[in-house]
């Protein structure tokens, strides 16, 4: 039987990263540059941290080449990731975004189905159509009413979750090898590769690499370092050390809390029915990741 202190300090990891990426989607707003300017800087800034703990830990030691083109592939589906939800931030807010971005949990588990076998609960099956009620709720029901913008937005987001699942999905194929895989390292060559990708995207653009101001600047900072480096390796570490059930709802803070903020700090103006939406997502998205069993 585990100990209180073996079960609490995974759960305790999970929390508090859960707590700090709740901030991602808020740092990226209060950053005055593009969109894609902005996931680029996370990276960046991210990969230097990362390099750092790899030199730490002396995680530089010889990998597969099959290993490392995998790795820099999850860096390309996670520069299309972070494309497409800064991209959706910019029209949506980023409560909306990042909740729209968490429906990845759908895809997972409909891949899960389809490709590798996994059983659905019927609570998976309700879930679905539950959250894209909760959906409708929150953006509002007379579509009519809703611009053009908005709809890019949503677009945006629910492309975030596709790329966000194809991302998770390799990146557990990277983990599967407990033997070669090396936490820090393979989260510094994914995101140098991010990095490289979205730098040619902003190039491609002619969009500025200037950083116009100090907020800016902490903002990004921020972003590389904590939400990049931190938080993602608490998160990955104590994944696999928490059963399905409360990992679920421990990483629904990330989506709770970014609307949270999105209401305190940019004003957004949410009715009771967007409230009431807000949690039967939450609660449609947590079915969906607990939802489902391996055959």
């Amino acid at each position: 039987m585990l100990s209180k202190e073996t079960f609490y300090r995974p759960v305790n990891a999970l929390l508090i990263g859960a707590l700090i990426i709740s901030f991602s989607s808020v740092l990226v707003k209060t950053s005055h540059v593009s969109s894609t300017v902005s996931a680029f800087y996370r990276v960046f800034f991210g990969s230097f941290f990362l390099i750092c703990g790899c030199i730490l830990k002396k995680e530089f030691k010889k990998k597969s080449l099959k290993k490392n083109i995998l790795a820099i592939v999850c860096g390309l589906l996670f520069a299309l990731d972070l494309w497409t939800w800064h991209l959706s931030i910019q029209y949506v807010g980023p409560g909306l975004a990042t909740i729209l971005g968490n429906c990845q949990v759908f895809v997972l588990s409909i891949v899960g189905f389809l490709v590798f076998k996994e059983k659905i609960r019927i609570t998976f099956v309700l879930s679905v159509p539950l959250a894209f009620f909760g959906l409708f709720l929150i953006i509002g029901v007379d579509m009519d009413h809703l611009s053009h913008d908005h709809f890019i937005g949503i677009a945006l987001g629910l492309a975030t979750a596709v790329f966000y699942s194809m991302f998770l999905l390799l990146l557990r194929h990277l983990q599967s090898d407990e033997k070669e895989f090396s936490l820090f390292y393979y989260l510094m060559v994914l995101s140098v590769a991010c990095s490289f990708f979205l730098g040619c995207k902003v190039y491609s653009s002619n969009d500025s690499f200037g950083i116009p101001d100090m907020v800016t600047l902490s903002s990004l900072i921020c972003l590389g370092l904590f939400i990049q480096s931190l938080a993602w390796v608490m998160i990955s570490n104590a994944l696999p050390k928490v059963n399905a059930s409360h990992a679920g709802l421990i990483l629904l803070l990330q989506p709770a809390l970014s609307f949270v903020w999105d209401v305190l700090f940019f004003n957004r103006q949410t009715g009771l029915a967007g409230w009431i939406g807000v949690s039967i997502v939450l609660i449609a998205i947590y079915f969906g990741m607990t939802g489902k069993e391996s055959r």
